[in-house]
C-alpha cells in the first residue's frame, strides 16, 4: 500500500495523530533502522570493500527485501550471493527483479570504490546460473584493485537523495524535455532507455500501470505477499528493516486504536481497505513522464546490467530533482500479468527484447529514508 496517502483512511485517527505531541513524534522515529545511512562511509569502515559496501547496502531493491549477502574473501575480493528467504516468489517468480536489485546493488559498491581510488573486476554467476531461479551459487565475485586511472562517476553525489518516492507528484509541473533527455542518457551497461512526457502517452501509461496495480492487488497471492511485508511502528521496523515500512505517530495511533493492522488490510469489505486502495491507485495516475528499458536478451547476466542501468537512471533522476517510482507490476511475470506483460513488451519491444524496468516520474515532495539492515547483518563467513 501507498504509505502516507493511507492518511485519507479515517479522519478519526488522522486528528488522534494530529494531537499528538512532537515528544511522541520523536520517539516513534526508527532510529536504528535508519542509522546505515548516517554510517555509509564511517571512519569505522575505512576498509576499502567495507567502507563501499556501507554504501551498496543503500541501493534500491524489490520492496526493500534487501536479499544480498556478502563475504569478504582474501584481502581484495567480495563474494556477493543471495539470500534465498528474501525472495518474492508470487510477483517475482523468475527472480528477476531480485536479480536486477542485485545488480544495483554492484553498481552502487562499484561506484563508491571508485571514490577511493578502486577499480572493481566482477566475475558474474562464476558457478553459473539458472534462468528458473536463482540458487544458493554466488552471483559475483568482485576484486578490488587500486588504479590510478579510475574517476569518480558524477553521479555518486546523489546517493544519499535518491529515493523511491511512492506519492502522488505534482500534476501542475510538467517533467521538461531537458530533464527527461538527462536521464535517458544515464545508461552504461546495455540498456537501451525510452521515455515520454508527452501527455497522451503519458495518460496511456497511467491507464496501462493502474491496471496492472489494480491486478496485483485483486490477486490475493500476490497481494498478501506485500501486506506480509507490512512493519507497522518503530518497534517492528526496528525488528525488522526491510519490507513495506509504516512508521510514525500517525500509523502508530492507527494501530492503537486498532484502525489499521494487517488483517484490516486484508478485509476486502471493509470501507478503510478501500479507501485504502484508492489511495494507492492516485500514485499511477499522477505520473508526469514516463521512462523504461529494454535489454535484447533476458539473461542473468542480462538483468545484473539492467540493474546496473537502472540505479543510474534513479540518480540521474535524483539529479534533475525529479521523483522516481518504478511501476514494476506490469512486468511480473505470473499468469494473472500476462495480458498486459505482452502489451508492455508490444509497445516498447516490438521487435524483441525484454523490457526489465518502467517508472514514473514527477515532481514530489521531500521524503525521509528508508530502513535498512546494517551491513554487518548482511556479512557471513566462508
Amino acid at each position: 500500500m501507498q504509505r502516507r496517502n493511507f492518511l485519507k483512511i479515517l479522519g478519526g485517527g488522522i486528528i488522534l495523530a494530529a494531537g499528538a505531541g512532537a515528544g511522541f513524534a520523536m520517539t516513534r522515529t526508527p532510529t536504528a533502522a535508519l542509522a546505515p545511512w548516517g554510517q555509509a562511509g564511517a571512519s569505522h569502515y575505512a576498509e576499502p570493500r567495507m567502507r563501499a559496501l556501507s554504501y551498496a547496502i543503500l541501493a534500491p531493491n524489490p520492496h526493500n527485501r534487501q536479499p544480498w549477502q556478502v563475504e569478504l574473501k582474501g584481502d581484495d575480493s567480495v563474494i556477493l550471493s543471495v539470500d534465498l528467504d528474501r525472495l518474492l516468489p508470487h510477483t517475482d517468480p523468475l527472480n528477476r527483479q531480485i536479480t536486477i536489485g542485485l545488480g544495483c546493488f554492484l553498481e552502487l559498491m562499484i561506484m563508491a570504490a571508485a571514490q577511493t581510488g578502486h577499480r572493481v573486476d566482477l566475475d558474474l554467476f562464476p558457478e553459473g546460473s539458472d534462468p528458473a531461479g536463482l540458487t544458493t551459487a554466488p552471483v559475483a565475485v568482485a576484486r578490488f584493485v587500486e588504479d590510478a586511472a579510475v574517476k569518480p562517476d558524477p553521479l555518486f553525489a546523489q546517493v544519499m537523495a535518491r529515493r523511491s518516492n511512492k506519492e502522488p507528484y505534482d500534476i501542475s509541473r510538467a517533467v521538461p524535455d531537458a530533464a527527461l533527455q538527462t536521464v535517458l542518457a544515464s545508461a552504461r551497461h546495455g540498456g537501451r532507455l525510452g521515455g515520454t512526457n508527452t501527455s497522451s502517452d503519458v495518460q496511456a501509461w497511467r491507464d496501462l500501470t493502474g491496471e496492472a496495480l489494480q491486478i496485483e492487488i485483486d490477486t490475493p497471492r500476490t497481494y498478501q505477499e506485500s501486506v506480509d511485508l507490512f512493519r507497522i511502528g518503530r518497534a517492528e521496523i526496528n525488528a525488522n528493516p526491510d519490507g513495506i515500512d509504516f512508521s510514525g505517530p500517525l500509523f502508530e495511533s492507527l494501530s492503537l486504536i486498532g484502525q489499521f493492522d494487517r488483517d484490516l488490510a486484508l478485509d476486502r469489505s471493509s470501507s478503510a481497505y478501500q479507501q485504502g486502495i484508492s489511495a494507492v491507485l492516485e500514485n499511477p495516475r499522477t505520473a508526469m513522464a514516463h521512462v523504461w528499458m529494454v535489454t535484447p536478451g533476458n539473461s542473468r547476466a542480462d538483468q545484473i546490467a539492467a540493474g546496473r542501468d537502472w540505479l543510474h537512471v534513479n540518480l540521474a533522476a535524483t539529479g534533475e530533482g525529479l521523483g522516481f517510482q518504478p511501476l514494476s507490476q506490469a512486468l511480473q511475470e505470473y499468469p494473472e500479468m500476462a495480458r498486459i506483460y505482452e502489451n508492455v513488451h508490444a509497445r516498447l519491444a516490438p521487435d524483441g527484447g525484454t523490457v526489465q524496468m518502467l517508472a514514473r516520474l514527477g515532481y514530489g515532495p521531500e521524503l525521509a529514508v528508508s530502513p535498512r539492515w546494517p551491513l554487518e547483518a548482511k556479512l557471513r563467513s566462508g
